[in-house]
């Protein structure tokens, strides 16, 4: 019994963690050193203090890495508690906590008070990374950046859901893969701001930290445009609203990834310059496919990219480049002329199509690489016939290997790209469920998939693990009357868990699925 009491006093938790028996002594700290003393000898001992059992881990979604369990009360918000900083960068994540627990934001504060919650920066390492210790009847979050210290917060608000208790003990924490994203197609579909900025709250508390917009296609351009405005479609978000969903997003530290997808799925904006559309050798229209031959088609889109540079102030973009539907005919060359002659131009005697539609993608790129993003571009807009590469900054988005002529993820990696994962086998919820698709489930996910599966159901070797930056959950809305507002919010509720767990911790969970879809359902 001396042994277990010495354990505890080791573990430097707090007030009445363990009881006496037999008079072996009170829970102060001398009685270690009177172990081999006589019974007879002691003084009276005073009533056992309370005993509490070793803390059981933290139930959340994702769970978390590391917790070391400790004996005590743990910690509940109680009236009179409040949130405090170490550092007034941290004053927006203190106030949101505060006020989702009930809590008074005290501000930077040093002294420390029974109830605490404490917020802090320190350390070094991955910025999304965090401590949480409970001890004493107090909270404190530290990380070496704010990024980590409001996933903290995400963790300490599930542990409290519904009247719950935040375990005794330390969690140390931080994500598998630096990106974690989901991506929402506007375009085919006019999701209200509401809407969006539910699932940015949504998101935060599951510890994404991308958005990504595809707000142009055939079907619409739904943002505002100054410098286009005769492109816009009638349903369409204003800038003033926008503004309001970066910002929401930024304070859940979740970055929007705008998506202007081209040379392809340019119908909206040619609707409105017809002169733009391209045309094969008999005249007929390509759907959504601009002539990539003309100059002016480069202007447009160049001018709308760098417009939307101002509107959104994160550090990454989606070029799209996919599905360009001059080469999916037989002889690209023959059918259109017109950019044959511009590939031979810009590139010899044996340029080509292919090579012409790189170039646009390289084009595009250095458009936006002035305005200082990282570039992403869907894995089909890297064409194996070209003889002109991708600029070597674009990493790829990679979605399927169901396209003519994709190739698969290796030949990515082994080239030394980065890519994401956006597996359609698991990760597209397409409306309407055209081309085979069928609505993902989070207990397939849950249960199959993991940020090295990238495309079907295989996985790639774990040599290139460090090469996979992260995946991201896509709802595309091919039939956009397929499903309401809220049945889609309804549809992607267990999938979006199951992907951030497997991109916070690709290992294989602790939880089976019942388990995990009973805490999904108590977390609410």
């Amino acid at each position: 019994m001396a042994a277990a009491v010495v354990g505890t006093v080791v573990t430097g938790v707090g007030v009445g963690v363990w009881a006496s028996s037999g008079g072996g002594g009170s829970g102060g700290g001398s009685d270690a050193g009177a172990v081999g003393s006589s019974r007879q000898a002691d003084p009276p001992t005073p009533s056992p203090s309370r005993s509490y059992p070793m803390s059981k881990a933290p139930q959340t979604i994702p769970a978390v890495r590391e917790h070391t369990a400790a004996r005590g009360p743990g910690w509940k918000p109680q009236s009179g508690g409040r949130v405090v900083v170490t550092d007034p960068g941290l004053a927006d994540e203190g106030k949101l906590i505060a006020g989702e627990l009930g809590l008074a934001y005290g501000g930077e504060k040093s002294d420390s008070k029974a109830g605490d919650v404490r917020l802090g920066l320190g350390g070094s390492g991955n910025p999304e990374s965090y401590t949480m210790t409970v001890r004493d009847g107090r909270v404190e979050i530290k990380g070496p950046a704010d990024a980590g210290v409001f996933y903290g917060t995400r963790t300490l608000k599930q542990e409290v859901h519904g009247g719950g208790t935040a375990p005794e003990g330390v969690v140390k924490d931080e994500p598998a893969k630096p990106s974690r994203g989901f991506m929402l197609d506007i375009a085919r579909k006019p999701f209200s701001e509401t809407w969006i900025e539910d699932r940015i709250r949504e998101l935060g508390d599951l510890k994404y930290n991308e958005l990504g917009l595809h707000f142009s296609d055939d079907q619409a351009f739904r943002i505002q445009s100054t410098s286009h405005p005769e492109i816009v479609s009638k349903d369409h978000l204003t800038k003033a609203q926008v503004k309001k969903i970066v910002d929401l997003a930024a304070a859940r530290h979740i970055q929007i990834v705008p998506e202007i997808d081209s040379p392809g799925h340019l119908g909206a904006v040619i609707a409105a310059h017809p002169d733009l559309q391209l045309r094969n050798v008999d005249g007929k229209a390509t759907r959504g496919a601009i002539d990539i031959s003309k100059p002016e088609s480069a202007k447009i889109v160049d001018d709308l990219l760098d417009e939307y540079a101002g509107l959104f102030p994160g550090s990454k973009w989606n070029l799209g480049g996919d599905e360009y539907q001059a080469l999916v005919v037989p002889d690209p060359e023959a059918s259109y002329p017109q950019l044959a002659a511009a590939a031979r131009d810009a590139y010899g005697a044996n340029g080509n199509v292919a090579d012409l539609t790189t170039g646009w993608l390289n084009g595009r790129a250095d458009t936006v690489r002035a305005h200082d993003r990282t570039m992403r571009a869907w894995n089909d807009g890297f064409l194996r016939d070209s003889s002109i590469q991708p600029a070597k900054d674009i990493q790829v988005a990679y979605w399927t290997g169901k396209e003519i002529g994709a190739r698969p993820p290796v030949d990515y990696l082994s080239a030394g790209r980065e890519v994401y994962n956006y597996n359609d086998e698991y990760l597209y919820y397409v409306l309407g469920e055209p081309n085979d698709f069928t609505y993902p489930t989070g207990r397939r996910i849950y249960q199959e998939w993991t940020p090295r599966v990238i495309r079907g159901t295989s996985a790639v070797p774990a040599q290139y693990d460090g090469q996979i930056l992260g995946g991201s959950f896509a709802v595309w809305c091919d039939f956009a009357n397929a499903q309401t507002e809220s049945q889609v919010a309804s549809g992607i509720r267990m999938p979006l868990r199951a992907t951030v767990q497997k991109l916070w911790d690709p290992g294989q969970p602790a939880l089976s699925w019942p388990q995990f879809k009973e805490l999904a359902n108590k977390l609410g």
